[in-house]
């Protein structure tokens, strides 16, 4: 739903920028003086920009350059998006900030005015849309199949332990698996944890630090040696089924040899989420991945 909403506002900034980029471009050229648009009293600030000699006496080169810039660039995303083509929502993020670029370089050499006002937030509108549209587009289409990790095993003395609400940190979840030919189990709750009402119900245990209550396990976790916790970041600490889990299991987890994951979006994993952790767990190792824009590095 994210992703369809989000696309099509992004749709509807690439065209309304496109066209009347066109628009615009079109009505300097025809002419020149600036008479279609209103604009003659405009040339003369112009003149503070380099070579304005050569290229700034008329609007020819301002029009063709409007029509290159903001018309055609986003008419191809526009098209780009229609087909669903990843490189259309990436153009159309960019183009966004191209544009606010633009009225930028405006608001250096015009008077303040409306028009550009109101176009630098169409700007960012898009930015902001295009940006939304292309991390729901990677999400959509992000690929996981556990049937793709033949070494994840079923009698192993090493286990590995997860939460995931989107895939990604159980993608990372069972790439560690399968080096360590370990078995692995995933956490579950009754807590509404799916989609987009999802996010915001786990963003509040994450905000409050709660422990979210998970199922009992299938597992007997006395039986094993070393246990690998994977856990994303939940408001820049561990998610809230975790915590409920290395709370639950906090002196057993003491005896034996523990790893930590830590799955995160920004680019840098928060003091905090290590420090609580450690405040459970003696971890021997803390790992961190990123997951950024629907792909996991």
């Amino acid at each position: 739903m994210r992703l369809k909403i989000f696309k099509g506002l992004l749709l509807f900034w690439t065209i309304f920028i496109g066209v009347g980029a066109f628009v615009g471009g079109t009505a300097m050229l025809i002419k020149p003086d600036g008479s279609i648009l209103h604009m003659q009293s405009m040339l003369p600030y112009f003149q503070v920009l380099p070579f304005a000699s050569v290229l700034f006496q008329n609007y020819i080169f301002s029009g063709i350059a409007l029509i290159i810039v903001n018309g055609i660039s986003n008419t191809l995303a526009f098209i780009l998006i229609l087909m669903n083509k990843k490189l259309g929502f990436i153009l159309g993020t960019i183009f966004g900030f191209t544009l606010m670029l633009w009225i930028t370089i405006q608001f250096i050499i015009f008077p303040p005015n409306v028009l550009d006002n109101a176009y630098f937030t169409f700007g960012c509108l898009q930015l902001v849309c295009g940006y939304i549209a292309l991390v729901s587009y990677n999400q959509h289409h992000f690929k996981f199949d556990p049937n793709d990790y033949l070494n994840v095993s079923a009698d192993s003395k090493t286990l590995v332990v997860y939460f995931s609400r989107m895939n990604y940190t159980k993608k990372i979840a069972y790439t560690r698996a399968d080096k360590e030919n370990a078995e692995i189990v995933e956490l579950k709750t009754n807590e509404r944890t799916e989609g987009h009402l999802g996010f915001w119900w786990c963003g509040r245990f994450g905000m409050h630090k709660w422990p979210m209550e998970t199922l009992p396990l299938t597992v007997d976790l006395n039986k094993y040696e070393k246990i690998i916790i994977v856990t994303p970041i939940w408001v820049f600490k561990m998610c809230a089924p975790i915590r409920d889990f290395v709370a639950k299991n906090k002196e057993l987890l003491k005896s034996k040899d523990v790893e930590v994951i830590f799955n995160h979006f920004n680019p840098w994993l928060p003091k905090g989420a290590i420090d609580e952790m450690k405040s459970y767990v003696p971890a021997k190792v803390i790992e961190s991945k990123t997951t950024m824009l629907g792909h996991t590095f």
